[in-house]
C-alpha cells in the first residue's frame, strides 16, 4: 500500500488493517513514497515521512513500513517498487497492490501502468455504493482483468483486479496539515506517536508556544 503518508493518518491505518484481516496474510506494508511523482511535493522531507509510518505501524504486528522507495537512488515509481518485491519474492508469490478509487482510474497517467499486472495484482478501494465512472481506456482494462472472489488473488502471482468494498474513515492528510498550521490539534485523527512527531520536528508550521 503505497502513498506519500503526508502524514500518516487513522485513515490509512484503519484501510490497511481491513485489508490485511480481510486477505487473511500475514502483513500490510506501507510504502512511503520519496519524491512523488504525480502530484505537488510533500510538506516534509521522505525521511520524515516514513518516520512517522514507522512510529504508526509499531504497535500493529499486521503492519510494517517498507523503506524500499525513500531509501533508492531512483524515482517513486510504481513500476520500479513492484518490480523489486517481484525479484525478492520469487515469480510465484502473489503480490497485491492496494489504491483508492480515485487514484486507480488516474493510472493511464502513471508511468508504465500498463506492466501493471505482470508483477502484482491491484485491490481497488472503494466506498460502499460506490459508482464506477471510468473512461474508456479503464473500463477496458477493468473488464478485462477483474475478479471478485479473493481467493482468485491468493491463487496465482498476479494479473487480476480487485475492487473492494470498504467504509474508510472520513479523514484527509490534507485536513490534518491544515489543522496544524491553524495551531489546532489534530489528535484522534492520527496516532499519538505521529502527533508527537510531527510536534517534536515543527512540521506543517507547527510552532511550540
Amino acid at each position: 500500500m503505497g502513498g506519500t503518508f503526508d502524514p500518516i493518518h487513522n485513515g490509512h491505518l484503519r484501510t490497511a488493517l481491513e485489508i490485511q484481516q480481510w486477505l487473511g496474510v500475514a502483513q500490510v506494508s506501507l510504502v512511503p513514497s520519496k519524491q512523488p511523482v504525480h502530484r505537488d511535493a510533500p510538506g516534509c522531507t521522505s525521511e520524515q515521512r516514513l518516520a512517522m509510518v514507522d512510529a504508526a505501524v509499531l504497535p500493529e504486528p499486521a503492519l510494517r513500513a517498507d523503506a524500499r522507495e525513500v531509501a533508492s537512488d531512483k524515482p517513486s515509481y510504481t513500476l520500479l517498487t513492484l518490480q523489486g518485491l517481484r525479484e525478492e519474492l520469487g515469480e510465484h508469490h502473489p503480490i497485491c497492490m492496494v489504491m483508492g478509487m480515485d487514484a486507480y482510474l488516474t493510472l493511464p497517467k502513471w508511468h508504465q501502468w500498463q506492466d501493471f499486472l505482470g508483477y502484482a495484482h491491484i485491490i481497488v478501494v472503494a466506498r460502499p455504493g460506490y459508482h464506477f465512472e471510468p473512461d474508456e481506456i479503464m473500463q477496458r482494462f477493468t473488464s478485462a482483468n477483474r475478479v471478485t472472489d479473493k481467493a482468485e488473488l491468493l491463487s496465482k502471482p498476479a494479473g487480476h483486479v480487485l475492487i473492494h468494498e470498504m467504509t474508510p474513515l472520513g479523514i484527509s492528510a490534507t485536513q490534518v496539515r491544515q489543522l496544524v498550521t491553524r495551531g489546532n490539534s489534530p489528535r484522534y485523527l492520527l496516532p499519538d506517536p505521529v502527533w508527537a512527531y510531527i510536534k517534536d520536528h515543527n512540521l506543517y508550521g507547527y510552532l511550540t508556544n
